[in-house]
């Protein structure tokens, strides 16, 4: 979908977009801070201004991804069934229009146009036990992986932090592993002159504290006389907290360069995580719950693909928020509680669905259901995906707003920042790195963007 770029926006226009943001999303609150499961305990399709219920009600899954999320397919025009109000209209324009674009300089990339699962521009040493998905992300950002690319691949010293002793020495292994591949692949293509040295990864245990410095992520790895250390600090999807805890180490002297692509907003610290800037901070309805934080994670594109092939997986949400009923009939204490996923959701009867959950819940799955309001809720299915079209339509502008709060951080701390969309969002819903420097770069930020730089 269109939206805003990032990049070339000037400190006045970054702090306007945040006071844009923060009045937007307050104003449609309840949408975004909507549970789904509670779809029918709460009434949700009851919150809707009516003139909303008649635009949308009726619309099938791929007019929804058309007309709302503004996706058609290709070589087909939206066509409205019927004259929408304008507020609705309003909501999309201003969701579209305030939304940081997603879309980066290539269409489908072409390291996959031979096939789908394997990267053209990584060789067959560094694809193993990576997903296409991890593939493309490595390749344009050049973890475990990612550590394991830059230092065999790219010849750079690199140490990894982590805080999981089991994940680092499986990384450790696929290290030694990957090193033993590209030997035999150079005994084999003797001619082959290896362009750069060849490090392994320094591996590192250690949990990071988001408001506080790690003088471990900052001791050089060349500690030799002539050596002036200089670090890249890099993350990949760093969850969570990490993506605050890199921005914090930025201002260290030995730190010259950060690029960072967050992932996991709701699990950011409250308060510490969000809000950094000051600017954010001081704007009235900048708090962003936990709902609202977990609805920015979503994968907009990928919502919108199952929206046009229609498919039965769809009705998920609506077996969920039946289930949610029945279960505050037997046990009214026992709210949204987590429910192992059920296998084939979609060739299962409600009636079905409802007794493994309650089984999955601890509940008694015999107890006695009331058929005709399950299929009366089954009935409304599409109301259900429409209302969740709305609320994924909105979700984009609360990643907008915790991204453009750390641009503001960095720029406050006097130092420069872009966001670029280097990832193709169909294949990496989080697709927006973060680049920061501290001297300006001029065009070497959009040459990022292009996939063949």
């Amino acid at each position: 979908m269109p939206g805003v770029s990032a990049r070339g926006l000037s400190l006045e226009q970054r702090r306007q977009l945040a006071v844009n943001l923060t009045r937007v999303l307050a104003r449609y609150r309840s949408i975004v801070d909507a549970y789904i499961i509670e779809f029918f305990t709460d009434n949700l399709w009851g919150t809707l201004p009516c003139s909303w219920q008649e635009a949308l009600d009726g619309l099938n899954p791929p007019q929804l991804a058309m007309q709302l999320l503004g996706m058609p397919g290709e070589g087909e025009v939206v066509r409205y069934r019927s004259v929408w109000p304008l507020s609705l209209l309003a909501l999309k324009s201003t969701a579209c229009a305030l939304a940081f674009t997603r879309t980066p300089g290539f269409q489908t990339p072409s390291e996959f146009l031979e096939n789908p699962s394997q990267s053209s521009r990584l060789t067959a040493p560094f694809r193993k036990h990576v997903r296409a998905k991890k593939q493309h992300e490595i390749r344009r950002l050049g973890e475990g992986h990612l550590s394991r690319f830059m230092s065999l691949g790219l010849g750079l010293l690199v140490k990894s932090i982590e805080g999981d002793q089991r994940l680092v020495q499986r990384a450790q292994r696929l290290d030694q592993e990957l090193l033993q591949a590209l030997e035999k692949e150079e005994k084999r293509h003797p001619q082959v002159v290896r362009a750069s040295p060849r490090y392994s990864p320094h591996h590192v245990v250690r949990w990071v504290e988001p408001t506080a410095l790690c003088e471990e992520l900052l001791l050089p790895l060349d500690t030799s006389p002539q050596s002036r250390a200089r670090l890249l600090l890099t993350g990949l999807h760093a969850c969570g907290d990490l993506s605050v805890t890199l921005l914090r180490h930025f201002s260290c002297p030995q730190v010259v360069a950060l690029a960072s692509v967050g992932c996991c907003y709701m699990k950011l610290s409250d308060p510490g995580g969000y809000p950094l800037s000051q600017w954010v901070a001081g704007l009235p309805g900048h708090e962003l719950p936990y709902r609202l934080r977990e609805g920015a994670c979503h994968a907009l594109e990928e919502y919108a693909e199952r929206l046009q092939k229609s498919g039965p997986g769809l009705r998920t949400h609506c077996y969920r928020a039946a289930l949610e009923t029945v279960i505050r009939g037997a046990q009214p204490e026992l709210r949204r509680p987590g429910v192992q996923g059920i296998p084939r959701v979609h060739e299962l009867k409600i009636e079905e669905y409802v007794r493994q959950g309650l089984r999955r819940v601890g509940l008694d799955p015999q107890l006695p259901l009331n058929l005709a309001a399950l299929q009366a809720h089954q009935a409304q299915e599409n109301r259900v995906v429409a209302f969740f079209s709305l609320a994924l339509l909105l979700a984009p502008l609360v990643e907008t707003l915790i991204l453009l709060d750390r641009l503001l951080y960095v720029q406050e701390q006097g130092f420069y920042a872009e966001l670029l969309p280097i990832f193709s969002p169909a294949l990496s819903p989080r697709n927006l790195v973060l680049v920061a420097t501290k001297r300006p770069l001029g065009e070497a930020f959009s040459l990022l963007e292009m996939e063949d730089s």
